[in-house]
């Protein structure tokens, strides 16, 4: 059967993994028969919101123990996820990729990534394992592997698809629904919530990501 990883950053859109693209990443491949292994680094969130108001409140969260909500408990600690225990990884968006797994928030091309998560994508890109980026997440593998010219997609916001060519990436504009594939580098990628989009739409894109991911495999 065949195993792929899924690294969260929290709980929620605005301070952790985007819990929709999670959750649809994860329907895809469970749809697909594989099995699943969920990941988080075991860190402080680097700031908490309330989703309602959207202020930032004086709360310390962890990121692993947050998105263990979304994986029902059924989690690791990023630093025990190793690319020989996986046969692809897929990253679900969220200011989680960016604050949490990344500094790509504060930073742009510039960021560091966090030290688990660097080495993990180093290593299945090196083992010619798919990865598959969602929403803000292929900033995070764009800072990652853009020695390698890596090709990925955050849609049409062009700021951040200039901070993703600075880290010597390449971007191409994508509409929500769609992919953009490296298969020299093996990298799928989708705009998802990069867009104010429809919850359908969003889900078309993340199924064409999954399972263009699943074909590489």
């Amino acid at each position: 059967m065949k195993r792929i990883g899924v690294v969260l950053s929290g709980c929620g859109f605005k301070d952790g993994a985007e819990i929709r693209e999670a959750v649809l990443a994860l329907l895809a491949l469970d749809r697909a028969g594989v099995e699943v292994v969920c990941a988080a680094p075991d860190i402080d969130q680097a700031k908490v919101v309330n989703h309602v108001t959207g202020q930032v409140v004086a709360e310390h969260r962890n990121v692993l123990v947050e998105s263990a909500r979304i994986a029902r408990g059924r989690i690791r600690p990023l630093s025990d996820l190793s690319a020989d225990d996986i046969d692809g990884l897929v990253l679900p968006g969220g200011f989680g990729a960016a604050n949490n797994l990344s500094t790509f928030a504060t930073e742009g091309s510039d960021a560091v990534v966090e030290a688990s998560l660097r080495d993990l994508i180093v290593a299945v890109h090196r083992q010619r394992k798919p990865i598959g980026a969602i929403c803000i997440a292929p900033a995070v593998v764009a800072r990652v592997l853009g020695s390698h010219g890596v090709k990925v997609t955050i849609g049409m916001d062009g700021d951040t698809a200039r901070a993703i060519e600075a880290t010597g990436a390449r971007h191409e504009r994508c509409p929500v629904e769609g992919i953009v594939v490296d298969p020299e580098n093996r990298v799928v990628s989708t705009p998802a919530y990069m867009y104010d989009a429809p919850l359908r739409a969003v889900a078309a894109g993340i199924e064409l990501c999954v399972a263009e991911v699943l074909r590489m495999v």
